[in-house]
């Protein structure tokens, strides 16, 4: 695989730096049950890395100790990790919000069966992955067989009130996540969402909260790609060309930190992957980790960038939580 960071690395990318942490974004590990084409975290099968037990414990002391508004759970597929719905019910126990990136098709996996109920009875936000209402687009970009199965798990998020207006107790949020299917920007995300809605529900009676539009990142599997095949010059090129600055202050940056499974503190889930980590200029040399939160929150530190930042500011935008 291409390592790109060396083709990102010189960047003209405007300095940003961050307001007071609001959202932990803990990678628990990636390990996957899929092996999707556009995956930015190069997850698989294949993959050992998760979070140990020591690193674990430290997760819930920061947790316990910041009081953050959000955790936001992502791997791989977080709930491969054993101690998944321990993490859950520490968050919600202290109102603590949790959003579960899911891909779906865990629901499948052996020990999963009773998954979709725990994310209702704890109240979880489910942000979904499926990258096109088209089964040959889904099954071409996320693998066989990939499109019946998240079709049946939304219909059985459905069946618990997800998505659904007026569930008991207020909506259960349930998100879409849209990705390209190559190196384009996404569509305008409010006439998409309105396709989605249309299709998914005229098709498979399926209900859903809102769509979160998402560009592809130049990284990892996705990047690597489009150095095999001559595009990333061009995609970089189109995300340059894009940038609206108007989108700097609503990058998801600012307020959030992603935590890797060792516990290493990172400005994005993309710097992770990209290996670049939280930087402190005061202290040069400073790798912060999950005991630095237990003392400071990183208020007014400068976010690390590189030219795969004009990922999430060209056109409407694009962050983990959708369109900007």
């Amino acid at each position: 695989m291409r390592d790109t960071l060396p083709l990102l690395e010189l960047t003209d990318f405007p300095p940003i730096n961050r307001r007071p942490l609001k959202t932990l974004q803990v990678n628990l590990g990636y390990r996957c049950n899929q092996r999707c084409l556009h995956c930015h975290v190069n997850a698989s099968p294949d993959r050992t890395e998760m979070m140990s037990d020591e690193t674990f414990a430290l997760l819930l002391e920061v947790i316990d100790s910041r009081r953050v508004a959000m955790v936001d759970i992502t791997g791989g597929a977080p709930e491969l990790h054993p101690r998944f719905r321990e993490l859950v019910r520490f968050c919600r126990a202290r109102d603590i919000a949790v959003i579960d990136r899911c891909n779906l098709t865990i629901l499948f996996e052996p020990g999963q069966e009773d998954l979709a109920e725990f994310l209702a009875e704890q109240r979880v936000e489910v942000v979904a992955s499926l990258p096109c209402y088209s089964q040959a687009n889904v099954d071409n970009q996320r693998g066989a067989g990939v499109f019946h199965k998240s079709i049946e798990a939304l219909q059985r998020f459905n069946a618990l009130g997800y998505g659904l207006a007026g569930s008991d107790g207020g909506e259960l949020t349930l998100s879409l996540v849209y990705n390209p299917q190559g190196p384009s920007l996404p569509p305008d995300q409010t006439i998409l969402e309105a396709d989605y809605r249309r299709e998914l529900r005229a098709n498979f009676g399926i209900e859903f909260t809102r769509l979160l539009a998402i560009a592809n990142m130049p990284i990892k599997r996705f990047g690597s790609t489009l150095v095999s095949r001559g595009e990333f010059v061009p995609y970089m090129a189109l995300l340059r060309d894009n940038f609206q600055a108007r989108n700097l202050d609503q990058v998801m940056c600012r307020d959030l930190v992603s935590v890797d499974w060792q516990g290493r503190l990172y400005d994005c889930d993309f710097n992770q992957q990209l290996g670049l980590p939280v930087v402190d200029h005061a202290r040069p040399g400073r790798r912060p980790d999950l005991r630095t939160l237990l003392v400071e929150d990183l208020a007014g530190m400068p976010i690390a960038t590189a030219d795969h930042c004009y990922g999430c500011t060209a056109g409407q935008g694009s962050s983990c939580g959708g369109a900007l």
